[in-house]
């Protein structure tokens, strides 16, 4: 069996329950419903059940977006939830997200552990910001890297609301500025990539993240302090664990690397599966 990391939960997020395709989750006080293809199991509650619990519900009408139901009156459609000392803005967005990726609360505690104060921090493909802010938490310079401006100004705004400040945004194509930093002989003592399956560079261009893997880990190796650590996610069905401990021993073969699957584990005791994960240590 492959290895695998089970991330945890926390105060204000809670995976209550997963199945027949969909999870039930808390955000702070909001319950909602979301599609999850890895959900094929059975789940410990029925739907209804979920239903008459829940806050929204969200309803694909295609394979990449949709609409929320609300199921309560009043249900709040915007909202904070906090991770410590960090405070992060939540959205329902058409895409099905809120603005938060929980799974990766696991990848949260590993850089508070091991980003020097004084140490520089990259995060490309970086969303909302979440792994900024607590890169930035421990005193390193932080550079937050994605091609949406939407993204970075809601990023921006849970800095803010962390009481942060100077995390410095680009919006410029991950593989581009990493490249960029190369030749400006730049290092980094933590990377974080966490790209999605497919996606838009910041001029419109298409990509496909198994035709860009290679250059980014090759140019991650080449932008790693001699004792810094890289965080790699991949959601991408594509991507094998055997692809990425491949890749790992090419590139990393003198760090310590971890290639295992992300899991989280339902209130009710459901395992559920959430892509696949690679560290690589000094």
């Amino acid at each position: 069996m492959n290895q695998r990391i089970f991330t945890q939960g926390w105060d204000d997020y809670q995976l209550l329950d997963a199945g027949n395709g969909q999870k039930l989750e808390r955000w702070g006080q909001v319950l909602t419903i979301r599609p999850e293809v890895n959900a094929y199991f059975k789940p410990d509650q029925t739907l209804q059940q979920w239903r008459e619990r829940a806050d929204w519900a969200f309803v694909e009408t295609s394979n990449q977006a949709g609409a929320w139901q609300a199921l309560k009156d009043g249900a709040p459609s915007q909202w904070q939830i906090s991770y410590g000392n960090l405070k992060f803005q939540l959205e329902l967005t058409r895409f099905k997200h809120l603005g938060l990726f929980p799974e990766q609360r696991t990848n949260w505690d590993f850089i508070a552990d091991h980003l020097p104060a004084d140490g520089r921090f990259l995060n490309v493909f970086a969303y909302t910001g979440a792994a900024s802010c607590v890169a930035r938490q421990t005193g390193a310079e932080t550079l937050h890297v994605d091609s949406v401006k939407q993204l970075i100004s809601w990023a921006n705004g849970n800095m803010q609301l962390s009481g942060l400040s100077d995390i410095k945004w680009v919006r410029e194509d991950a593989l581009k500025f990493v490249e960029r930093e190369l030749k400006r002989g730049k290092t980094y003592d933590g990377i974080i990539m966490d790209p999605p399956a497919w996606g838009l560079g910041a001029k419109g261009e298409k990509w496909k993240l198994e035709h860009k893997l290679e250059a980014l880990l090759a140019g991650a190796q080449d932008l790693l302090a001699p004792n810094g650590f890289l965080i790699l996610n991949t959601y991408s069905p594509s991507i094998s664990l055997a692809d990425m401990r491949g890749l790992a021993n090419r590139y990393f073969k003198a760090k310590d690397v971890v290639v295992a699957e992300l899991w989280m584990q339902t209130s009710t005791g459901k395992d559920l599966y959430y892509g696949n994960l690679l560290r690589a240590v000094k």
